[in-house]
């Protein structure tokens, strides 16, 4: 979520750091489930990207969901950015390229999530169809180039847009124009948390041939069916990736503090504006060596500020944060947060998630997450095919879910969530493939029918 932290204590020791992230330990009976996605906002009309300026752009967007749902704005220089609901601790933010993001609110069923993105959407539709605003449902946008892209009013974006060219080739399109479903789940203790955080690192390529959802580049196929995932391999490589050391002996909470403090730091933020201190350690800040603070010491904010810059396919903060699968269509967001919640919320099918993993080494997952963009199902691990594995994963997941046994008004456990992920291994094929079928059968070559069918 994108919400500037504040707290303005100065840091004095490394154990402060490691002690930010042990204050996310629960018990499970207070565990929670947090989802987060982006959708693309274009215009009704054209299907072209929207502005944030005028009357019928982002900030008039987040002007009228303001009135409508009474949160509080989060403001920057005097525009409207985002909003923040106090109640329930949901949020609305903007990423670089306007892309619309919704960060739940923690919640207890997956039920939930799927009753509060109904509501979302049924909110961000009354506001956004009179201003001729549609949203589309995919893992980046199929027909615009970087140059059409407005940019956000947000410090920080012009720091990283910046920085972005120098440490990747893909940094702008990642920042511009994908999107993302992601499920923050919690950890009860460290060695729960590093369990969890082996077991997701290593399967997140499973989620990302499931959500498969990006085959597209300004109008044709890109040769990936999942390109949002390619472009994080080469985004920026000293914040992204497999994270082998996670499965070292000695990893826990300290172990991904030393990681932290050496991946290159944007920016700090003092008061309104952004410092641009892109490429710095957090460790050199953290030890007054900052060129640009000199002498000055980091505070809690400026820590979990910079935690929230750290891109790799799992990501630590207060939770873990599953960031593999490409933004899809709303039916299919809900199958996110079933398939890690009943895989990881469950003592046995986390163990048996385990078994299933442990003996794969570092270079056979890290062939496995380099491979899936492209080939999806067909990549393959050992000897086994990622269809194999991922319909292993749902069954998992399945009995995960109808053990926890959280029931709907209607009786039904959160395994019902799972439909979507269902149908597409019967089909054999992802989410992509079928894109693909369209685009040379009934679209005729053409990307312009997924501003209808993959509209929310």
């Amino acid at each position: 979520m994108a919400r500037d932290q504040i707290d303005m204590t100065p840091l004095q020791s490394r154990d402060e750091l490691v002690a930010w992230f042990e204050a996310g330990i629960k018990p499970p009976s207070d565990f929670r489930i947090g989802t987060e996605h982006e959708k693309t906002p274009f215009t009704l009309e054209g299907h072209q990207p929207v502005p944030y300026e005028g009357a019928r752009g982002i900030g008039a967007l987040l002007e009228g969901m303001q009135l409508l749902l009474g949160w509080e704005p989060i403001m920057e220089n005097g525009n409207i950015i985002g909003l923040y609901d106090v109640t329930g601790g949901g949020a609305i933010s903007l990423e670089p390229g306007g892309q619309f993001e919704l960060s739940g609110a923690p919640v207890e069923n997956v039920h939930q999530t799927q009753s509060e993105l109904m509501a979302h959407l049924a909110q961000v539709r009354e506001i956004a169809t009179p201003l001729g605003i549609g949203f589309l449902g995919l893992g980046m946008t199929p027909s615009w180039s970087r140059s059409q892209i407005p940019l956000m009013p947000k410090g920080r974006y012009k720091i990283m847009t910046n920085y972005m060219p120098k440490v990747g080739n893909y940094g702008i399109d990642m920042m511009y124009r994908t999107c993302t479903v992601q499920t923050n789940l919690d950890f009860s203790s460290e060695a729960d948390m590093v369990k969890k955080l082996r077991v997701s690192i290593a399967l997140q390529p499973v989620a990302t041939a499931l959500f498969a959802n990006s085959p597209f580049t300004e109008g044709k196929p890109n040769g990936f069916l999942s390109f949002r995932s390619e472009i994080w391999r080469d985004t920026d490589n000293a914040r992204s990736g497999m994270l082998p050391w996670v499965f070292e002996d000695g990893m826990g909470f300290e172990r991904w503090v030393d990681y932290a403090l050496d991946v290159p730091m944007y920016f700090v933020k003092r008061g309104e504006s952004y410092i641009d201190v892109a490429g710095s350690s957090f460790r050199a800040f953290f030890e007054g060596r900052n060129n640009s603070l000199p002498g000055e010491r980091p505070t809690l904010s400026d820590w979990s500020n910079h935690l929230s810059t750290i891109f790799p396919e799992v990501r630590l903060k207060r939770y873990l944060e599953m960031r593999g699968a490409d933004g899809v269509p709303w039916g299919r967001l809900p199958a996110l947060p079933a398939f890690w919640v009943g895989l990881l919320y469950d003592n046995d099918s986390l163990d048996a998630a385990w078994d299933l993993v442990s003996h794969w080494t570092a270079a056979e997952r890290q062939a496995l997450r380099d491979d899936v963009p492209r080939f999806g199902f067909k990549a393959r691990i050992k000897d086994r095919y990622l269809f194999e594995i991922a319909k292993e994963c749902l069954k998992l997941s399945y009995e995960g879910l109808q053990r926890r046994n959280r029931v709907d008004h209607s009786g039904r456990d959160e395994s019902r969530h799972l439909e979507p992920l269902e149908r597409i291994l019967e089909s054999g094929r992802t989410p992509a493939e079928e894109m693909l079928d369209k685009f040379n059968g009934p679209w005729g070559g053409s990307v312009e029918p997924v501003y209808q069918e993959y509209a929310f």
